[in-house]
């Protein structure tokens, strides 16, 4: 009788154990990037997605972004600099492997990045980690072949966002077309239409 009271002891705390064990360690922004993925895909939870960039009038900041010094590192440690992709249609995006919400949208991330067309649209996942080999094994575990970098210095303006995810589309011409904080799927044909237009209409 008293195994058996131990055994159910044991097992009316198994839930909160394993409540524990997720939102305690490293699995709480896996299984949270989880449920929303789930819920995006289901339908019951729409995020706004932004409007396309072709649509959108350019956002004045006072400088384009590649006057700015955006330097960066791949995370082989190669030195990169933003203003090497002047001439397309730029998707940067701010995310790290600790932040649900960037776990949920990769999935779409990556299925755009796939389908778009490399001679007009460059894509700049800029992990935020503070150490660059946490988003290195996120990468190999989820498969995902986009760029990943991450800041060689403090970012500028319009990249240094307050909360992640955070996606700064630009225009070839280094003008912000689009900014949008929070989590999306862009993973549409529209979308992918209008970067990809967006990088015609500037030619």
């Amino acid at each position: 009788m008293k195994t058996m009271l131990t055994r159910k002891n044991l097992l009316s705390w198994l839930p909160f154990a394993v409540l524990a064990l997720v939102m305690f360690t490293d699995l709480r922004p896996l299984v949270q990037g989880q449920v929303q993925r789930g819920l995006l895909s289901t339908g019951l939870w729409n995020a706004p997605l932004p409007a396309p960039p072709a649509a959108m009038p350019v956002v004045k900041t006072g400088l384009a972004a590649y006057p700015h010094n955006v330097a960066l590192l791949s995370l082989a440690g190669q030195p990169v600099n933003l203003s090497e992709l002047q001439g397309k249609t730029v998707f940067v995006n701010l995310w790290a492997s600790w932040c649900g919400p960037c776990l949920a949208e990769m999935p779409g991330i990556q299925a755009l990045y796939e389908k778009a067309d490399p001679t007009k649209v460059a894509f700049v996942m800029i992990s935020l980690d503070e150490r660059p080999a946490r988003a290195q094994a996120l990468l190999k575990r989820r498969g995902y072949t986009f760029p990943v970098y991450v800041p060689a210095a403090p970012l500028p303006a319009p990249f240094n966002s307050q909360s992640i995810p955070s996606t700064v589309i630009l225009r070839p011409d280094g003008q912000v077309a689009v900014r949008h904080d929070g989590m999306a799927n862009y993973d549409t044909p529209e979308f992918r239409a209008a970067l990809e237009n967006l990088a015609l209409s500037s030619q």
